[in-house]
C-alpha cells in the first residue's frame, strides 16, 4: 500500500471539494523574532507590547503577512504542491489579530477550474481561511494557481472562472476591536505622516533594496512549512533554479515600504495582487507604493488608505506596464491593499 503523497494535480480538483489542511501550528513570540530577523521589518505595532497596548490592543500581535504565510503554508500540500506558480489573490480579509499561543489551521474551498490551452496544466482557484483555536476565522482569501496535470489527455474539466470583487469597500473590512490611535506616538513610530498627509495619487519611492540570499529564502519557506516543489528542488524547473516564495518578495516589500509609510500600520484588506515575473536568488528587491484611495473608518483616530504596493528588480521606479498592458520585465509584484493609520 503506498503510503507517501505525491500531491494532487489539476485533475484532481472538483468544484465545490472543501479541504481541511494539516497540521495545526501554535504561533509564539518566535515566529516575531524570526519574521523581523529575516525582514526588515519595523513597524511600531509589531515591534513593541507597549505601543500596541497604547493604541488599545492587548499586546503586539504578530505581524499581518507572517499570519498569513502560516494559513497560507497550510495550504500548499494540498493545493499548490505540484504548482508551476501562484498566479494572485483577492478578497483578502484580516478577520482578528493573532497573538503569541494561538493555534492556526486553515481550511480551503475550491471555487474554480480552468485548464490551460496547452493541456499541461490548469488554474484552480481556491478561498482559503484561517481558524484559530476557538474556531474563530482570522483571515480569509482567494487565490488561484497553475498546477500541473498528471496526465495530459485527461478530459478537461468545464470551466468556473469565480466573479471577484477588483476591490474590497470599507465596509466589506474588519477594524481590530480595540483598536484606538488618540494616544499614538509619532516619535515612538518613526515618521511624521498621519492619514491626512497623503494624497490620492501620490507616489513614494521606499529608496533601499535587499538583495535575495538563497539561504534566507529557504529558512523563511520552512518557517512557513510551504511544501511547494518549485522553492525547494531545483529540478522542477527548466531553468535549474528555485524560484523564491512570492510570499517572501511580498514581506520584503512591505518591509522596505516602513520608509515613507512607517504609520501604515495594520494590514485589513488584500484587493488583488499579482506575482509579475519570478523572483531568484541575487535579485535586488526594491518597492515603491501608490496612494490609490482614502476612506474614514468608524474609530474617529483610525483612518484606511488603499495602497498599490511594487516590488521590483531594477532602478526604473515607477514603471509598471508596457503599451501592450503585460507588466515590465522588472516587476516582481503588484499588491493592491488596505491598511490603517492615525488620523
Amino acid at each position: 500500500m503506498l503510503k507517501t503523497n505525491a500531491g494532487r494535480f489539476f485533475e484532481d480538483y472538483t468544484i465545490g471539494d472543501v479541504i481541511h489542511h494539516a497540521v495545526p501550528r501554535t504561533v509564539s513570540r518566535g515566529e516575531r523574532a524570526l519574521y523581523h530577523a529575516l525582514y526588515p521589518a519595523r513597524h511600531a505595532l509589531y515591534s513593541s507590547d507597549e505601543f500596541a497596548r497604547a493604541s488599545g490592543l492587548p499586546e503586539s500581535p504578530l505581524d499581518d503577512l507572517a499570519a498569513f504565510h502560516v494559513v497560507f503554508g497550510k495550504s500548499v500540500p494540498d493545493i499548490s504542491l505540484n504548482a508551476v506558480a501562484n498566479l494572485g489573490y483577492a478578497e483578502g480579509r484580516w478577520l482578528k489579530p493573532v497573538y503569541a499561543g494561538d493555534t492556526l489551521r486553515s481550511v480551503s474551498e475550491v471555487i474554480g477550474l480552468k485548464q490551460n490551452s496547452s493541456g499541461k496544466t490548469g488554474v484552480v482557484y481556491v478561498r482559503t481561511s484561517g481558524i484559530n483555536q476557538n474556531d474563530e476565522p482570522v483571515m480569509q482569501f482567494v487565490r488561484w494557481v497553475m498546477v500541473r496535470k498528471r496526465d495530459e489527455n485527461a478530459p478537461a474539466p468545464e470551466t468556473v472562472v469565480p466573479e471577484l470583487k477588483g476591490t474590497l469597500e470599507i465596509a466589506d473590512l474588519l477594524i481590530p476591536e480595540g483598536l484606538d490611535f488618540g494616544k499614538y506616538d509619532i516619535a515612538l513610530s518613526g515618521e511624521p505622516h498621519r492619514w491626512g498627509d497623503y494624497q490620492i495619487g501620490e507616489k513614494i519611492d521606499h529608496v533601499d533594496g535587499v538583495t535575495i540570499e538563497e539561504a534566507e529564502h529557504m529558512m523563511a519557506t520552512r518557517l512557513w512549512q510551504n511544501t511547494a516543489k518549485v522553492h525547494f528542488d531545483a529540478t522542477h524547473r527548466d531553468d535549474g533554479q528555485r524560484l523564491i516564495y512570492g510570499g517572501h518578495v511580498i514581506s520584503m516589500a512591505r518591509a522596505l515600504s516602513f520608509n515613507g509609510l512607517a504609520n501604515a500600520q495594520m494590514i485589513i484588506g488584500l484587493n488583488g495582487g499579482a506575482h509579475a515575473n519570478p523572483c531568484f536568488s541575487g535579485d535586488t528587491v526594491r518597492a515603491w507604493s501608490e496612494v490609490l484611495d482614502k476612506a474614514d473608518t468608524n474609530t474617529p483616530s483610525v483612518g484606511a488608505v488603499r495602497l498599490r504596493l511594487v516590488a521590483y528588480k531594477s532602478d526604473a521606479v515607477f514603471q509598471l506596464k508596457q503599451e501592450n498592458g503585460k507588466y515590465m520585465p522588472q516587476v516582481l509584484l503588484d499588491l493592491d491593499y488596505w491598511v490603517v493609520m492615525p488620523k
